[in-house]
Formats: structure tokens, sequence, C-alpha cells
């Protein structure tokens, strides 16, 4: 894995810069027109989650931050922030030691705190596009708390970006961040979405900036793959190639690996599960999935 181009590069020494977002401070307007679809401006919602853990049944939401910008959607410049929100909140029992080494919160950080959810929602209703890097974990535990989100478009700054083809080989964030030549504070929401507004619209690119394409893609339905019956022999082969696991908590037939794919790859996901799976006699099913049901859980 190679540094972007442009980074100074001092007998193989590459200077790093610390990223603050202090270029993203808040401008909130007057007033906001209305955009249509044909304008050539966009508005974005980029949200960050830190967590008690994964489960959205049983784990609660201990911080949000999120922060609207208004784009120049055709080349990904000029963004202004224009609406910004973050807040802890108390999840009513203690937070779990492995939480609390991820992210730094702490019970007493978080006592007697609570998230403004209508401030969170005249957010959203700025918001043409939801964006965060991990799309589904956030939005299964928003859906649960803001209605408003589970009829808004999400995008995921994962799967609807191609790193691998822009040669990175992990879609980390810190990482991405590293081989743009910028670090920060991680694991804290704002800083989350500092940083990765920062990495979408990166300088370094001139054309064909992440934005751009994660706009253009989250435009587009997809599909869901299910391995239906694959054996267990074939666990770390599809895990390998980005399947999870779904548990029902039903019967073994109500149990699958899956995967979220884009419909022109639809062939050749068969063909490689026919290969490598099913001995050539498919038994997975494909699933269209529109725009507004993409990363829900």
């Amino acid at each position: 894995m190679s540094f972007i181009k442009g980074l100074n590069d001092i007998e193989n020494n590459i200077k790093l810069q610390k990223y603050e977002g202090k270029d993203l401070v808040v401008k909130k307007p007057e007033s906001l027109i209305p955009l249509k679809p044909t304008d050539s401006k966009m508005r974005i919602g980029f949200l960050d989650l830190e967590t008690t853990g994964l489960d959205k049944e049983e784990d609660k939401i201990i911080e949000i931050a999120i922060k609207c910008i208004e784009i120049n959607k055709e080349n990904g410049e000029d963004v202004t922030v224009i609406d910004s929100y973050e807040s802890l909140q108390d999840p009513g029992f203690p937070i779990p030691e492995n939480a609390t080494k991820i992210n730094g919160i702490t019970d007493n950080m978080v006592k007697n705190q609570s998230i403004d959810w209508d401030y969170v929602k005249k957010i959203f209703d700025k918001c043409q596009l939801i964006v965060a890097h991990n799309a589904q974990f956030d939005r299964s535990f928003m859906d649960l708390e803001l209605p408003k989100s589970q009829n808004k478009i999400w995008a995921c700054s994962i799967n609807d970006i191609d790193w691998d083809k822009r040669n990175f080989k992990s879609y980390k964030q810190e990482l991405l961040c590293l081989w743009h030549g910028f670090y920060y504070e991680s694991h804290r929401a704002m800083m989350d979405i500092n940083a990765l507004i920062h990495l979408l619209t990166h300088s370094s690119y001139i054309k064909n900036k992440p934005i751009v394409e994660l706009i253009h893609n989250a435009k587009k339905p997809v599909c869901r793959v299910e391995a239906l019956f694959a054996k267990f022999e074939y666990k770390n082969l599809l895990k390998k190639r980005n399947y999870k696991w779904y548990n029902s908590g039903k019967k073994k037939e109500g149990n699958f690996w899956y995967k979220i794919i884009n419909h022109n790859n639809i062939d050749d996901e068969r063909d490689w599960l026919n290969r490598n799976i099913y001995n050539g006699q498919f038994q997975g099913r494909f699933i269209e999935i529109t725009i507004i049901d993409k990363y829900k859980n």
C-alpha cells in the first residue's frame, strides 16, 4: 500500500498532519432554500454514533454527532457547514469496560446527559442524504430512535466508494486517513465525522473525489445476495469475500450468509458462488433493495 501522491517524502519519511476539523465550522444561513434534484448543490448529513455495544436491541447510544454540509455534488467542492449537533447520553446502565476502551466514554461523562432528538430531527429534515462510515450499524440504532431516519436515503463510505479500485486495501477510516496524509483523535463521534468529511473531499483529488462517487452510488438500488445452505466448512471463504452471517434465531433454514452488491455484479457473484460454494448447483437467492431500504438492518 502506498500513500497518495503529493505527500512530502524525504528520505522515505512521510510527514503526517494532525487534522482537528477547524475548517468545518458552522455557518448557519438565515434561511434555507429547498434544493431540487437538478441543482448543482446538495445537502448531506454526516453522522456517527458511539454505543455501549453492537446489539441494536440490547445496547444503547451514548454519543451522537451529526453535521449537515452543503456541497457541489458534481465536483465535491465548495463545502459549507450549515448545521451541527453533538451530545452524550446516559444509557441507563453502566457502560461496559470494552466500550470505554474503544471510545473513552465513561459513566461519569454521560451521567444525566440526554440527546435532543427534536434537534436531530431538524437536521435530518435539512439533509437529502445521510452518510456514515458503516451505515448499516449506525442506521440500525437510528431507525429505532428516530422514525425520520427510516425514510431517509443513507449512504455508506465503506460500500459506496470503491476504495480497492483507488488502490487502498483497507476501508478502516483511520488507515484511509493516514494514507491520505493526516491523523486525528478517533472514536469520538464529532472527530470521526470531521475526519470523514476531510477524507471524502480531500484536496489531493482533482477529479472524482470520493464524495462524488458516493453520491452517485447512493442513487443506485442494490441487491442482497443470500448464500443459503452454505456448508460450515466454507465459513472463512465467505467471510474473506465480505459475507456476513445472519442469525434469525429460528430454524436452521432461516440462518445464512449474505452481502450487498450492485446489480451489475450479480452474474459475477452467482458464478463465484457456483464455483466455490455450491459445486455448480446454485442454491442462493438475490433480493432487490430500493435506495430507501439500503443499509436497513
